[in-house]
C-alpha cells in the first residue's frame, strides 16, 4: 500500500522535474542567444529592429514551433494552440514586466518608432487566426489547411515590409554619415571573426532550444492530465508562459545592454512569428484540418492578446517627456490585462 502510493507521488513529481528542468536548459539558451543576436546586430550593422524582429524572433520562438508540433504529433491540438495564443498574451506580459521594472530608461519611449509596423503585423495576423478558430470550416488539402497557409503568407509579405523598411532606415544613416563627412568601414577580418563566433554561438543556443522543447510539450500534456485542467487552459497558462522564457530571458538581457529595440523587437516579431507556426502545427498534425479540431474558447484568449498588443502599441506611439499614472496606456494596464485574460479563460 505504502509503495502503491509513493510510486503514484513519484509519477506525479516526474512530469514537474521534466517541465522546470526543460525551462532552465530553455533560459540558459533564451540568455546565450540574446547576447549573440546583439553582437550580430552590432557587427553587420542591420539594427536592433530587424535582428529583433526576424533573428531574435525567430530564434525564440522555436520552443513555440517544437513544443506545439510535439503536442499536435501526440494528437494534443487544444495543447498546441492554446500555446500560441498564450506566448502571444506572455511576452506581452513580457514587456509589461520589462517596462514596469526599467522606469528610469523608458523602455517603450527608447523603442524606435517603427515598431509600430511589426506591432500591426502581430495584431493582424492574431485577429486572422482567431477568425479561423471561430469560423471552424477550414479545408486541408495535401495535408495543409488554407488558414495556415494564409497565415504563413501574409507573415512572409509582412516580413518583407518591415525588411524594406530598414533597410531605407539604414540607407539614410549612411547618408548623413557621407553629409557628415563620415565614410562606412567595411568589414573588418576582426569583425568577421567576431561574426562568425556569434553566428556560431548563436546557432549553438537555439539547437538547444530545439532539443528542450520537445521534453517541454510531453512534461505540459502530463501535467494538464494530471490535474484535470483542460488542455486549453494548460497551453494557454502554463506551456504559454514556459515557451516564452527564451523571449522574457532575451528581453531581459537586451535591456539590461541597453538594446531596447532588440527587446520590443523581439516580442512583437515573436507574436506574428507565432502566427505563422500554425502552418507548421497542422502539417504535423493528422486528424483533419487544425482549426477544425480546437475549442472556441481560443479565440478569446486570441482577443486578449490583441489588446494587449494595441495597449502597447499605444505605449510606443505615445511620446511625451512626462507620464502619469492612469491616463495613459501603462504597463501596469497590460500586466493586469493579462491576469484578467487568464481569469476569464479559466471561467
Amino acid at each position: 500500500m505504502v509503495g502503491a502510493r509513493e510510486g503514484m507521488v513519484g509519477a506525479m513529481f516526474i512530469p514537474w522535474a521534466v517541465f522546470l528542468a526543460s525551462a532552465a536548459v530553455i533560459v540558459y539558451a533564451g540568455t546565450k542567444l540574446s547576447r549573440y543576436g546583439d553582437q550580430i546586430a552590432d557587427l553587420t550593422g542591420l539594427g536592433g529592429l530587424w535582428i529583433g524582429v526576424v533573428l531574435m524572433a525567430g530564434a525564440t520562438s522555436l520552443p513555440e514551433i517544437f513544443t506545439d508540433v510535439s503536442a499536435a504529433l501526440m494528437d494534443a491540438p487544444n495543447l498546441a494552440v492554446g500555446d500560441l495564443f498564450g506566448s502571444n498574451m506572455a511576452n506581452m506580459l513580457i514587456l509589461g514586466v520589462i517596462d514596469l521594472m526599467h522606469r528610469q530608461k523608458q523602455v517603450w519611449q527608447q523603442a524606435a518608432f517603427e515598431h509600430a509596423l511589426s506591432a500591426g503585423l502581430a495584431i493582424f495576423l492574431t485577429a486572422l487566426a482567431a477568425f479561423f478558430v471561430l469560423f471552424g470550416q477550414d479545408v486541408k488539402h495535401g495535408g495543409i489547411g488554407l488558414g495556415s497557409m494564409l497565415l504563413l503568407l501574409f507573415y512572409i509579405f509582412g516580413m518583407r515590409i518591415v525588411f524594406r523598411q530598414e533597410i531605407m532606415k539604414r540607407r539614410q544613416r549612411e547618408h548623413e554619415l557621407v553629409v557628415e563627412g563620415q565614410t562606412g568601414e567595411a568589414l573588418k577580418p576582426d569583425k568577421r571573426d567576431g561574426l562568425r563566433r556569434a553566428s556560431i554561438g548563436f546557432a549553438a543556443a537555439a539547437a538547444v532550444l530545439l532539443v528542450a522543447a520537445p521534453f517541454l510539450a510531453g512534461s505540459a500534456s502530463a501535467i494538464a492530465e494530471q490535474s484535470g485542467i483542460t488542455d486549453t487552459f494548460i497551453g494557454t497558462s502554463l506551456v504559454g508562459i514556459a515557451t516564452s522564457l527564451p523571449e522574457l530571458v532575451t528581453a531581459f538581457a537586451a535591456v539590461r545592454l541597453g538594446a531596447f529595440d532588440l527587446a520590443v523587437g523581439n516580442l512583437f516579431g515573436s507574436n506574428a512569428f507565432n502566427m505563422a507556426a500554425f502552418f507548421f502545427v497542422d502539417v504535423a498534425y493528422r486528424s483533419g484540418p487544425l482549426f477544425n479540431s480546437v475549442s472556441d474558447a481560443h479565440a478569446m484568449a486570441a482577443l486578449w492578446s490583441i489588446v494587449l498588443m494595441s495597449t502597447a502599441l499605444m505605449g510606443i506611439i505615445y511620446r511625451v517627456e512626462k507620464r502619469y499614472m492612469l491616463i495613459e496606456p501603462d504597463s501596469f494596464v497590460i500586466i493586469l490585462g493579462y491576469c484578467l485574460g487568464l481569469w476569464l479563460l479559466f471561467q
